[in-house]
């Protein structure tokens, strides 16, 4: 019997037919990052106060500034120790019965009494648009802007979870195109919702496509490269996410209206549809719906792009997990060790999920150029992919994934302590933050396969990286609602978060150089499965050296 990965030592791990195909596909990651955190540009508050139609008008036919106008419809309220324009309260003023002069300056309203916004707001956006100065949410409202973020979380915890499902049972490439036309759908209505409302329910089926579509394209990329260059275009597929951090604030600095915003975004995947023609079906799910003719027409294909000759071991190709035993969430808990790295890996998706959505959404609530924010916070995420790419063979898996939580629990502590005086000091910590975290968020994902044996290996995965959705559901909710308390709370959260997240990691075991466990006893008893690869690789040793011996020229003894 001849298993896939053997055939693929054959037909090219990562050949020409691999590489363009991976080429595709990590296409797939720069939009996901216009969906994930572009409520930045999409849902930004600008500087806003309550509109007063006559002193609109006043201003219209006096020839007031914004700030006269301004000055004359708001109280100054204190707010954390500053004294400031209110955005939530105006004055009570009958402008009819009050003597009408256009010197702004003879009208004293600081002892008239005050309510709250009754003709809506107005905006200090210069020409642009988002949905909160569309929909008014601000004030009373601002918590509906949290919604915008949480909804779409919910739609990627259902989505992963059911596309999941739907590629293990018609099929990666199939669910990788279901996935995009429903983004393609869902996308156009977003731009297009006639009130926040059903703004809201089409956002939630637009995180069920996006995610779900995302993770087809990561396993079936995985599924058709040798084992050794998993781990590679694992981390390079997530990488040209940070290619999308990028691109976005340069899309949004251009477009002014965030429906545009939204068209543009979407129009990618409309565009993906086309892989129909370009990419295939996984030959390693073929296999395991004992679709063989096709898996052998499939490797076929990939062998003559990769001008490899097959031999007649394909003839004997068959699915090297047909007897995998079946998985429970049990599984996940009943015995000690799995059932800490259940809850430690759990509880570091959550972190990442957390602290990565909640620094970037925060460039949104600084008052800085948030254009130019964004994009140095988006360089930074580049230098993760190559550190853990360079450290994971040479220190392990567990000091570098601890100390990316542990950098990142210290930056946010520190940023939040440093005076806005000191701004491009801030900003380099925050920058350093943001390094940690991102990293953190790409090594959780392979991390979580090394530490389950085969058969549970991908619920297992499933199951943690639940909590990354549910982290992102929370985010919007401790960032914005804690930073009107206190601006730098939320960091002091993520800092704890994550400090937490890194200690626990240390508790895990390292990973590097040992073989993926098989077995539950496996991640139980692991000095059995040192003691097994010495015993194989003592065997192997002992026959080559048989070999060599029998092999011996007569002349030579």
């Amino acid at each position: 019997m001849t298993t896939f990965d053997d055939i693929l030592e054959e037909a090219g791990k990562f050949g020409h037919y691999q590489k363009r195909i991976f080429a595709l596909l990590c296409m797939v990651s720069m939009p996901w990052a216009g969906v994930y955190v572009g409520i930045v540009f999409q849902g930004f508050t600008p500087d806003h106060w309550c509109r007063d139609s006559a002193v609109v008008e006043r201003r219209q036919a006096c020839g007031w500034s914004l700030a006269d106008s301004r000055r004359l419809t708001v109280p100054m309220v204190n707010s954390s120790g500053v004294l400031q324009q209110s955005s939530c309260e105006q004055y009570e003023v009958d402008w009819n019965t009050t003597e009408l002069t256009c010197d702004s300056q003879e009208l004293d309203l600081s002892k008239t009494p005050t309510t709250a916004c009754k003709d809506g707001w107005e905006y200090d956006y210069e020409g642009r648009q988002s949905f909160v100065t569309e929909f008014d949410l601000v004030c009373s409202d601002g918590w509906l802007v949290d919604m915008y973020q949480a909804t779409l979380n919910v739609g990627f915890l259902v989505g992963s979870i059911a596309i999941g499902y739907l590629a293990d049972r018609f099929g990666r490439k199939i669910s990788f195109l279901m996935s995009n036309l429903l983004n393609g759908i869902a996308g156009i209505l977003v731009a297009v919702a006639p009130n926040y409302t059903s703004l809201l329910v089409l956002r939630t089926f637009y995180g069920f496509g996006v995610k779900g579509g995302w993770v087809a394209g990561y396993v079936l990329i995985t599924e058709i490269v040798g084992v050794e260059y998993r781990r590679t275009v694992g981390v390079i597929y997530q990488m040209f996410f940070s290619v999308g951090i990028l691109i976005l604030p340069l899309l949004a600095y251009f477009i002014t209206d965030w429906r545009w915003l939204q068209v543009v975004i979407t129009a990618p995947y409309i565009l993906f549809l086309s892989y129909y023609w370009f990419i295939p079906e996984s030959p390693r799910w073929l296999l395991s719906q004992n679709k063989k003719s096709k898996a052998v027409e499939i490797t076929e294909a990939m062998a003559k792009e990769n001008k490899m000759t097959l031999s007649k071991n394909i003839e004997t190709l068959t699915d090297d997990n047909a007897d995998s035993s079946t998985a429970s969430f049990m599984d996940l808990i009943r015995t000690p060790k799995m059932r800490k790295h259940t809850l430690i890996l759990s509880y570091n998706w959550f972190t990442s999920a957390v602290v990565y959505q909640g620094l970037i959404m925060r460039l949104g609530i600084l008052g800085g150029n948030v254009y130019i924010d964004f994009l140095i916070s988006g360089l930074v995420e580049f230098p993760a992919a190559f550190l853990i790419l360079f450290t994971i063979e040479r220190i392990g898996r567990r000091i570098p994934f601890a100390s990316a939580n542990i950098v990142a629990g210290a930056a946010c502590f520190i940023t939040a302590l440093i005076p806005d005086s000191m701004f491009w000091f801030k900003t380099v910590v925050a920058c350093i933050g943001r390094l940690g975290i991102t990293m953190a968020f790409e090594m959780v994902v392979f991390v979580n396969t090394e530490l389950y044996p085969t058969f549970v290996r991908n619920l297992g995965v499933s199951v943690c990286s639940t909590l990354c959705d549910i982290g992102g559901i929370v985010a919007p909710f401790l960032l914005y609602r804690l930073a009107v308390i206190w601006l730098e709370l939320p960091l002091i959260i993520f800092g704890s978060l994550a400090f937490l997240a890194g200690g626990l990691v240390l508790l895990l075991p390292e990973t590097r150089g040992v073989p993926l466990p098989d077995t539950i006893d496996d991640i139980e008893f692991p000095d059995r499965v040192k003691e097994k690869a010495a015993l194989k690789k003592q065997q192997l040793t002992n026959l080559l050296s048989s070999d060599v011996s029998t092999n011996k020229d007569p002349a030579t003894v």
